[in-house]
């Protein structure tokens, strides 16, 4: 059961990644510091006062890069692989039980790949919200997924059930609401 929710733990971590890099490893990072979640060999350095720092750092310069217009959509070329990485990374250092083969093989195939296709459909909605409206949604978007990434953070190191749950809820949204925008502007007259 100790396995189940670690590895629930570093998707629902991973997934948060794709709407933001850097929130889920503060989380993670204040979590390990705090005894809630034990950190896997190797990456003890994660629960350290300087990782909160540099974590807390990179979270507010982060946060405020996406309320730039038009760098937003620059940002999403750099914060694609970024986002993969740091899925990579969170999933590895909380799944701890386990061979390091099918560690790095379950972080780098489940805890990327969910992080990158919340991260795609993310870089999707904010590229339609651009187009559609000009740009001018786009920090109402900045802010649900600011706000998306932290809750499912917490979630994930408390309720790491729940957090899964939602961004398997979530995702088919985004996707469900992208076509809609897109649609609806194929067929709008030019």
């Amino acid at each position: 059961m100790e396995m189940t929710l670690s590895i629930l733990i570093g998707l629902g971590l991973a997934a948060a990644c794709g709407y933001r890099v850097f929130v889920p490893l503060l989380v993670l990072s204040v979590a390990a510091m705090s005894g809630h979640v034990t950190l896997a060999s190797g990456f003890e350095w994660i629960g350290t006062p300087y990782a909160i720092a540099a974590f807390g750092a990179a979270t507010l310069l982060e946060v405020l890069a996406y309320y730039i217009p038009w760098f937003d959509n620059l940002l999403d070329t750099v914060s694609t692989p970024a986002a993969v990485v740091a899925g990579v990374v969170v999933t590895a250092s909380v799944v701890g039980d386990m061979s390091p083969f099918l560690r790095w093989s379950l972080a780098v195939i489940a805890g990327g790949g969910v992080a990158a296709a919340v991260q795609a459909a993310t870089v999707a909605l904010r590229g339609t919200s651009t187009v559609t409206t000009g740009g001018a949604a786009n920090p109402l978007l900045s802010t649900g997924e600011l706000g998306g990434s932290l809750v499912i953070s917490v979630l994930a190191v408390l309720v790491p059930i729940v957090a899964v749950a939602l961004v398997v809820l979530l995702f088919p949204l985004s996707v469900r609401i992208v076509r809609r925008f897109r649609r609806a502007r194929h067929e709008a007259p030019s």
